[in-house]
């Protein structure tokens, strides 16, 4: 897509707002799981929103699948995040790397690297993941019979262990829902490891070559 295309022109007008709201989706869905206490018209509250959050959400993938020109079948592949974020919602502000690029686009050239920018975004990536995905999990989790995840203390200790990719094992989700977020955590967490850990090599290499090319000949 060039940038004056109808379809780049929506994403870079709606890309900010959207991201906005993608994150009042991650609080109210924080304070559903989290404060039990809660009275009963602000949880209500938090579902309506969350309600609302998400036809807005599914309402920009008909109007990006509409203007891309693609029929959906061949939308929903080639924008697949669109439709994972559509799905679970949830994961919405993981599209943080259109939402730099709609900042830049209104700013002028990028600040940062590109392997900055891999770092960051990936960084960035792991505590909106963990931090949704410990909420996710500990929904499962919370007063099922067997379970060691008690707390939500317990749910972000897990899931930092799960997204390093060390599983020290001491607590383990034991319903099939819990496990399932698990299965998708350990891919996400693979994943961004393995662009950190790619982008930060990439970067030695070339640290070490300019060195290199500053170094004299020898006589």
């Amino acid at each position: 897509m060039d940038d004056d295309s109808p379809y780049a022109r929506w994403e870079q007008r709606t890309e900010i707002p959207l991201f906005l709201a993608s994150l009042l989706f991650l609080a109210a869905y924080a304070a559903r799981v989290l404060a039990v206490s809660m009275p009963p018209f602000w949880k209500d509250l938090c579902v309506y929103t969350m309600a609302a959050l998400w036809l807005l959400f599914a309402t920009d993938y008909v109007v990006r699948q509409r203007l891309s020109g693609e029929r959906f079948p061949r939308f929903a592949r080639t924008h697949f995040l669109h439709t994972v974020v559509v799905l679970l919602p949830l994961l919405r502000p993981l599209r943080i790397v259109p939402l730099y690029d709609a900042i830049q686009h209104r700013q002028g050239e990028p600040r940062l690297s590109l392997h900055a920018r891999v770092i960051a975004y990936a960084s960035l990536s792991t505590l909106l993941l963990g931090f949704a995905g410990a909420l996710a999990v500990f929904q499962q989790e919370r007063g099922a019979a067997g379970a060691t995840m008690r707390t939500f203390g317990d749910a972000v200790w897990w899931t930092a262990a799960t997204l390093s990719t060390v599983g020290y094992g001491d607590i383990v989700p034991v319903t099939t829902g819990g496990r399932a977020i698990a299965t998708a955590m350990m891919a996400g967490g693979l994943a961004l490891l393995g662009a950190v850990t790619g982008s930060f090599s990439s970067w030695l290499l070339q640290v070490f070559a300019r060195e290199g090319d500053r170094r004299p000949p020898e006589s």
